[in-house]
């Protein structure tokens, strides 16, 4: 087995919720850590106590399973395992390979005394069905890539290299766990990357969605990353594919804007793209129309368009929009006036509007970051991001800090 590499910030929500009786699904992209993650656990279970018997663990997308392709043979097998005396974990991977597994799971949770651990490389797996059978039964794990600071972790660096450099590594490569193989090698990673890519497109989009076409597919993706962090509505887009003509769409050139928005809901339940809605901070409301489309790591977006630094400003965006996610903020756009706030933040009892820039050294961009943080009329904490390494770490109150500083230290 590959060498294991810690992950604390899921391993320890999994530690949180350890014998509390829901069924934990752990869920995420391809190849971003699920396994590993739930081999971290067993590692966890064993070094605590848990005997070898009391933990049943399978992938079920290992040729050994091929048999326990429907709900009842998967029942009959797991239960046969499980002993008589004690609890018993089941680690369950890439459950999505059987057929209605929903109801063995809710069985095993009425029949045994359990602890249920599951993952799952698309959403499918918390489908309408699903949620209703075991609804307020379980919780949601969202696991992303690795964030910048889980990057510094999985990867050795020498003495010389500075955080600059490191993170502009980060940019190019994305945090995908299995380009560690790779030191950098930036033919072998792209390769690597179009795999999974390619996976996550023909296997969890293209297999579930049989009416996809996909070239527009492809199309709609392409246009998603060259517009990260851009105000755009599904009409645009459509209105876009269909100019640029070339589409096989069965005689029609047209491209609806319910077209796209099917399709941006594939690739969302893919996890491969996160959509965003904008609140209207000053009337406290979510607005319907316009959010803002964020690709879940880097890495994607520069093997389909090229790694530039062209558009830094929205790639900054996109890598500050995951970091909030992985600390468990609900996260929006935010609408001020005219104006608009780049995150609105929350949490239970917490808030913070977030503004992210490449740099504050103009006055024309510092005063075009703070106007809308200043038209804020509550006194939740306000920040600006940027690359700026300067002393100046508060404008009137709003604080200013070095992005790289952040994303390695969640305490900021």
């Amino acid at each position: 087995m590959a060498e294991l590499i810690n992950r604390p910030m899921y391993i320890n929500q999994l530690i949180q919720h350890k014998d509390v009786d829901l069924v934990k699904i752990v869920t995420g992209i391809r190849r971003c850590g699920k396994s590993s993650l739930l081999d971290l656990f067993h590692v966890y279970l064993t070094e605590h106590g848990v005997e070898d018997r009391n933990i049943i663990h399978m992938n079920l997308e290992s040729l050994r399973y091929q048999n326990l392709t429907d709900y009842l043979a998967f029942y009959a097998y797991v239960s046969e395992q499980i002993p008589k005396d004690g609890k018993t974990y089941l680690i369950f991977d890439e459950l999505q390979a059987v057929e209605h597994w929903e109801k063995a799971i809710e069985s095993f949770r009425l029949d045994f005394d359990v602890d249920i651990y599951i993952t799952g490389s698309n959403a499918y797996l918390l489908s309408t069905e699903f949620s209703t059978l075991l609804s307020g039964r379980y919780l949601e794990i969202r696991m992303l890539p690795l964030s910048f600071k889980e990057f510094l972790d999985f990867y050795a660096f020498g003495v010389a290299v500075t955080p600059e450099e490191k993170f502009q590594r980060y940019l190019q490569f994305g945090g995908m766990p299995i380009l560690r193989e790779y030191h950098f090698n930036e033919a072998r990673s792209n390769q690597a990357l179009e795999g999974i890519y390619s996976t996550v497109v023909l296997r969890d989009v293209l297999q579930r969605n049989r009416q996809a076409d996909q070239e527009i597919l492809q199309k709609i993706i392409r246009f998603l990353c060259s517009y990260i962090g851009s105000i755009v509505s599904p009409n645009s887009i459509g209105n876009v594919l269909s100019n640029e003509g070339n589409l096989r769409t069965g005689g029609k050139k047209n491209v609806a804007g319910k077209t796209v928005e099917k399709y941006i809901s594939m690739l969302q339940s893919a996890f491969i793209f996160y959509s965003v809605g904008r609140y209207d901070v000053k009337g406290k409301k979510l607005l319907k129309t316009l959010g803002k489309n964020y690709i879940c790591d880097m890495g994607f977006r520069n093997l389909l368009l090229g790694y530039r630094n062209a558009d830094q400003g929205h790639i900054l965006e996109n890598i500050v929009f995951l970091e909030l996610l992985r600390r468990e903020y609900r996260v929006y756009i935010g609408k001020v006036g005219e104006t608009e706030v780049d995150f609105v933040c929350e949490k239970a009892n917490d808030k913070l509007y977030i503004q992210v820039t490449e740099s504050m050294q103009s006055p024309e961009t510092r005063e075009r970051e703070l106007r809308p943080l200043r038209m804020i009329p509550d006194n939740y904490e306000k920040m600006i991001l940027s690359m700026d390494r300067n002393y100046i770490t508060s404008y009137d109150g709003i604080k200013s800090l070095y992005l790289i500083d952040w994303l390695a230290d969640s305490n900021l």
